[in-house]
């Protein structure tokens, strides 16, 4: 089976939060090293965040499907999502450690259905946060919703019914207008917006 594993690499200056996807033979399908960093915690003030979004083939039994990761706190900013899925992802993986209230459960969902992507966010159980691993297909429907314990959930996605509702939806990648996004990409900010990092230094996305 494939299996992706969470740990924290060894980087310089300082280590990423990071995760690998390696397929069931064994190969390396992609390593991604978190890049919204939880700057407002000294743990991962103290981390290098990642440079990019990647998204890889996963070689399956039925046919490759192609996968992307994000990890935690990448799931609460849409651009994340967003670019997976303009580089062609099919699946987002993600693993999280947060408690996991209704709010973000349902922008999970949202993710799921204005990228027309699947989605699998798995959450470590009681005592450590509060479980509530879940899964939402392409279309919105809730797949999986575990409890607040530890255990073993399977998700089943029909790749095929993805495809084709990719060659019909409003959504995703079909009618959006990048030539008009150049504030998305754009470091100012109002002063509304200024924080300070784990260390209560101010912050700086540039310098990180």
């Amino acid at each position: 089976m494939a299996i992706a594993v969470t740990y924290e690499q060894a980087w310089e200056p300082m280590p990423r939060n990071a995760v690998t996807l390696f397929d069931r033979f064994g190969a390396e399908v992609f390593t991604y090293a978190k890049v919204h960093t939880s700057d407002f915690k000294p743990l991962e003030t103290s981390m290098t965040p990642g440079e990019d979004f990647y998204v890889g083939p996963l070689r399956t039994r039925l046919g490759v499907v192609q996968v992307g990761a994000m990890i935690c706190f990448d799931r609460e900013q849409p651009e994340s999502s967003r670019i997976l899925m303009l580089k062609g992802a099919e699946l987002i993986l993600t693993p999280n450690c947060c408690n996991l209230d209704e709010f973000r459960l349902e922008q999970f969902k949202i993710r799921a259905v204005e990228n027309i992507v699947h989605v699998a966010m798995a959450n470590y159980p009681q005592p450590c946060q509060n479980g509530r691993s879940i899964a939402h297909s392409a279309s919105g429907d809730c797949v999986v919703l575990a409890g607040k314990a530890e255990g073993i959930f399977m998700a089943a996605f029909d790749v095929e019914k993805l495809r084709a509702r990719r060659a019909k939806s409003i959504w995703g990648n079909a009618y959006r207008r990048p030539h008009r996004y150049r504030a998305l990409v754009s470091p100012e900010k109002e002063s509304v917006w200024q924080r300070t990092d784990g260390y209560g230094r101010p912050w700086n996305a540039q310098e990180r």
